[in-house]
């Protein structure tokens, strides 16, 4: 009976036994991965590299017609105005509100009026009249508690939901407020679109 030493070299040159590696496994190895993924990444690099550059591609912002809401001046610290946008209809129902602080995406001299849809990204919680002057924030969402900070873009403090509140991008012209797109996903619909 001869017996055969397998130096390290041998081991590796042999191609795995049925035993080795159980049914339904992946037998990607280590450098195979390693060398897919460096392809796709110059792969993408080199699409990304031929048009804009990456500080150059804009966020995903739905744009609509713009639409004249209200009037600076008429316009109160922390009391809410509802308007529909950016249509009429299921989950159009926004609110203006000036925060009397400067806010993310705010507009007036002090930068402080935004607006935002009234659904909850979660499950679309009416969030209809869950304005809180204290701490400049919508919520809690009745069903599941989710509260969102108005003065950073309507970013979640708390609750079930994992997106922001969808914020109505606004135009000041003279005394005119005018909403012009949405930044962010309006709850029920799937891209924002009008259908």
């Amino acid at each position: 009976m001869t017996h055969r030493t397998q130096t390290p070299d041998s081991v590796a040159s042999q191609p795995p036994s049925k035993k080795d590696r159980p049914a339904g496994k992946c037998l990607l190895s280590r450098r195979n991965f390693l060398f897919t993924s460096g392809v796709a990444t110059a792969t993408v690099m080199v699409t990304v590299g031929s048009g804009a550059s990456a500080h150059e591609i804009p966020a995903m912002v739905a744009t609509y017609p713009r639409k004249k809401i209200a009037k600076l001046s008429a316009l109160k610290d922390d009391e809410p105005l509802d308007f529909e946008y950016p249509d009429e209809g299921a989950y159009a129902q926004s609110m203006l509100v000036k925060l009397g602080t400067e806010a993310g995406g705010g507009v007036g001299p002090r930068k402080d009026v935004v607006a935002f849809n009234n659904f909850c990204t979660h499950q679309g919680g009416d969030l209809a009249g869950t304005y809180k002057a204290d701490t400049k924030s919508m919520g809690a969402c009745p069903l599941h508690l989710s509260t969102y900070d108005l003065t950073r873009h309507g970013i979640l403090i708390s609750g079930q939901a994992y997106q922001s509140l969808p914020q109505v991008l606004l135009e000041l012209k003279g005394d005119d407020i005018y909403a012009v797109g949405v930044f962010g996903l309006i709850f029920g619909r799937y891209d924002n679109l009008q259908g």
